[in-house]
Order: C-alpha cells, then sequence, then structure tokens
C-alpha cells in the first residue's frame, strides 16, 4: 500500500510517496502565506497523481506539520529527517539540513538519531539569509552562487541578518564587487553552518535541504569542514521522505 509523507517547511511544501518499497513521487510546491493552504495544494497534486492522501496512510512534520488535516498523526523534523537521510545516504554520518528558518545537524548510527544540534534563534545561517542578500543584490540564488566563484575573499561579520544586510549595503555603496559581495555572503553561511555541524560526531557529512542544489555552497562545506560533503537532487525532500517511510504499515482509512 503507498504510503504519504508531508513536510510543510516555511519556504517549501513537499510530499513524497513510498509504493512497493520504492520512493515512488516527490512533490513541492511553495508553503507561502497558508500552510493550510500549502497542505491543501499538495493534496491535490497527489490526487491528480492517484494517491489519495486522506485514505492512504499519511504521516505530517516540518515547521506546519499541524496544518495538514489529512495526516494521521504528527512526527518532529528530527526524527523524519534523520529517516529520510538514512534511507538517501546510508545508516551513519553527520545530516546538516539547511532550511529556511533553521539549521539542523542531525547524527545517525545504524540509522538511528543519536544526537542534533538546531540553531533556530537566527535565520543567519539559512537559507532565509541567502534569500535576503540574493534579493539586495538584485539576483536570483543561483546566480548568487555563480558570482561567489568569480569573487575575491571578502568578509561578512555580523551575526544578524539585519546587521549583514546593513553590511551588504555598505559594500554596494564602496563600490564593492558584486561577485566579491557574493563569495562574502556564500561563505558567511559556510561558516555559521560548520561552526554548528562541529557539534556533531565528524564524516561522512550529508547536505539535505532546499541548498542540495548549491554545488558552490556543498563544495564550500565541504572544504570548511576538510571532508567532502554528499548530497542529491533527493535530499531536499528527505523530511518528507522520512514520514512517508514512518507511515508505512498505518494501514488504509476508510
Amino acid at each position: 500500500m503507498p504510503s504519504i509523507g508531508i513536510d510543510v517547511g516555511s519556504t517549501a511544501a513537499k510530499a513524497a510517496v513510498f509504493e512497493n518499497g520504492r520512493l515512488a513521487e516527490t512533490l513541492v510546491c511553495p508553503t507561502g502565506f497558508s500552510s493550510v493552504d500549502a497542505a491543501e495544494r499538495l493534496a491535490q497534486q497527489l490526487l491528480a497523481r492517484g494517491f489519495d492522501p486522506r485514505r492512504l496512510p499519511c504521516v505530517a512534520t516540518g515547521y506546519g506539520r499541524v496544518a495538514v488535516p489529512y495526516a494521521d498523526r504528527v512526527v518532529t523534523e528530527i526524527t523524519c529527517h534523520g529517516k529520510g537521510a538514512g534511507f538517501l545516504f546510508g545508516g551513519g554520518g553527520t545530516v546538516v539540513d539547511v532550511g529556511g528558518q533553521d539549521t539542523k545537524v542531525i547524527v545517525l548510527r545504524g540509522g538511528k538519531v543519536v544526537k542534533f544540534a538546531m540553531n533556530d534563534k537566527c535565520s543567519a545561517g539559512t537559507g532565509k539569509f541567502l534569500e535576503v542578500m540574493a534579493n539586495r543584490l538584485g539576483v536570483s540564488q543561483e546566480e548568487l552562487a555563480r558570482l561567489a566563484r568569480a569573487g575575491a575573499p571578502t568578509s561578512i561579520s555580523s551575526m544578524c541578518t539585519v546587521f549583514a544586510e546593513s553590511e551588504v549595503i555598505s559594500l554596494i555603496g564602496k563600490g564593492t564587487p558584486r561577485e566579491d559581495i557574493a563569495y562574502a555572503v556564500i561563505e558567511s553561511v559556510v561558516e555559521r553552518v560548520s561552526v554548528l555541524v562541529a557539534q556533531g560526531k565528524g564524516a561522512p557529512y550529508f547536505l539535505t535541504g532546499g541548498l542540495c542544489d548549491n554545488g558552490y555552497f556543498v563544495e564550500r562545506l565541504g572544504a570548511r569542514l576538510g571532508e567532502p560533503v554528499a548530497t542529491e537532487s533527493r535530499a531536499r525532500f528527505a523530511g518528507a521522505v522520512g514520514a512517508a517511510l514512518l507511515a508505512e504499515g498505518e494501514g488504509r482509512r476508510s
């Protein structure tokens, strides 16, 4: 029987479907203003593909997990991301999940979560920080990474997104090339993430979340950690994948 996982994050809402022991479907849509609306949009997308989340086993996770009315139960992000990363990458290592509003570091051993750390006090070191800074520079996040690759070493010292944005404005006013500012922005996130990762148990490292498609960020994080960071395109769905795995065996609803 198919099972469904729903991960409603602060930026994107994702769904994953397991069927016959394999990952059969992944879906994503912007969360937008309402987590309830995002959950409903995912439900409609799933129905269009032949999966009814109101009848099939379904587990919800993420920032907006309580806003998924058709879920059988809700499960914490740490548990679901650990489960999903274990499926995608294997049973042991340090999972780094860079989300829109927080960054999580999850240590897995034998596919089980044994330790975790989380930065949810400030958006510095998260995807939201990159979004804000890319908007300030008038570029997409993909363009930000391309510019950063060509940039010269430049730093942003502020730990707060608001003050960091002021630094960026100051650099723009001084005529600092956009490539150098982009370099500073991404290095700032890499530095904050690597400090959090230091609370884990070391390699192998796995990246999940929205930045898994950002090759430059993956390279820079690996360079800072001194070990390669493994990731793949499905890694952004790790939370939903874990939720779908946990939904297996729940039983069909009437």
